[in-house]
């Protein structure tokens, strides 16, 4: 059976991983150098400045394209950075199509940075595809989308979008941070590009920030490789190896995220002090039916709000916590509790955010890997 031919829980341990060529080393050893030694000017082993290339890099990069069912991997200093590389495949007066709720950093980018260079951003609700045909038009080049998207959970039909964008010979990038290649793989769907910020379920661990890109397009892989280069927004070797690391146990420990992320889901839906839960698991979640179908399950991020509240008894409930720590980011293998509007989304005015339902009562949830009755008394003593 050749690599290629594995099944995800597989190829999260062997999947694009070869042992080291030097000595054998079953994990791809640390390469934590700047340069390599050549023979001739241009005579080397394939590494000859860590910015273009490094070993644990390339590792890391052949274990992204592996669980993502592409062809091409490439690893950034972040997920921002893995973003703005796409961006820059741009050119001043192209257009591009957003989810209407995205990650605060991403709009942040979007609009503050290379608005300024002659980029245009459109923020669509994509639930229907519908509203997406209305607004391209020929200078359109690009579809940004996140499903499940941070932090209000919207579905996104990645298979209907890309028939769109396949129709207007459109990029299609596809943000897949949340659901993680063991819920969802959007290149088969028909995205061109998927990013992860690996800082979050990849790693596993909130110890390490790294970006990912994977294609299956060489062009599309050589502009992205040289923009990779050019800009120099790469993660170092000890980066890479964490994030390998984390790849090797994401099949185990996605599949507890979910169990937790249902055990909370359906607490939280049952408790008289909760307005609503926003958890693409529940039947009556809008396009549940599509999530059922692109993904092998639902996640373990949760975001609610509670019923009556404003914000200081929101603030009260995320500083009662105890298992779940307040902190940004998530995906970690532990609990964290955010307010997107304070948080993670800050960097969107309030207007704007409320537009998408990211009130100042929002609560978001990174469910974890403890043990879910541990949690469950958490919320329960916080919630009071």
């Amino acid at each position: 059976m050749g690599k290629k031919d594995l099944k995800f829980n597989s190829k999260t341990i062997h999947g694009g991983q070869e042992p080291d060529k030097a000595y054998g080393a079953v994990m791809p050893p640390i390469y934590q150098t700047s340069t390599y030694a050549q023979t001739t000017p241009g005579g080397h082993k394939g590494f000859a400045y860590s910015r273009s290339a490094n070993p644990t890099r390339t590792a890391l990069e052949n274990a992204l394209a592996s669980i993502e069912n592409g062809k091409y991997g490439l690893a950034f200093a972040s997920g921002l950075a893995a973003i703005d590389a796409v961006i820059k495949l741009l050119d001043p007066g192209d257009e591009v199509l957003c989810t209407s709720d995205l990650y605060g950093g991403s709009y942040r980018l979007f609009k503050r940075i290379f608005e300024r260079y002659g980029i245009v951003f459109h923020f669509v609700d994509m639930r229907t595809t519908g509203d997406l045909v209305g607004i391209i038009n020929k200078k359109t080049k690009l579809v940004w989308v996140e499903t499940p998207t941070n932090p209000m959970m919207n579905i996104i039909d990645i298979k209907a979008v890309a028939k769109i964008t396949e129709k207007h010979q459109l990029l299609l990038v596809v943000d897949n941070t949340f659901a993680t290649p063991y819920l969802q793989q959007p290149l088969d769907l028909g995205a061109d590009i998927v990013m992860h910020s690996a800082t979050k379920y990849l790693g596993g661990h909130s110890d390490v920030v790294v970006g990912g890109l994977v294609v299956k397009d060489r062009v599309l892989a050589d502009k992205l490789y040289f923009i990779q280069n050019a800009s120099g927004a790469v993660c170092g070797p000890m980066d890479s190896f964490l994030v390998v690391r984390g790849i090797k146990t994401l099949h185990v420990r996605m599949q507890r995220h979910c169990e937790n992320g249902m055990a909370v889901a359906q607490y939280l839906a049952n408790h008289p002090k909760i307005e609503h839960v926003y958890w693409p698991g529940f039947e009556g979640h809008p396009n549940h039916d599509v999530a059922k179908e692109q993904m092998k399950g639902f996640g373990g991020m949760i975001s609610f709000i509670p019923k009556g509240s404003n914000l200081e008894d929101t603030i009260r409930i995320v500083e009662k916590l105890r298992l779940f720590t307040l902190a940004e980011s998530l995906g970690g293998v532990e609990s964290l509790v955010g307010h997107p509007a304070s948080m993670s989304h800050a960097g969107i005015p309030k207007e704007e955010r409320e537009k998408s339902g990211v009130l100042d009562t929002l609560i978001r949830l990174s469910v974890g890997i403890e043990d879910k009755d541990d949690l469950i008394a958490d919320l329960e003593q916080a919630l009071g």
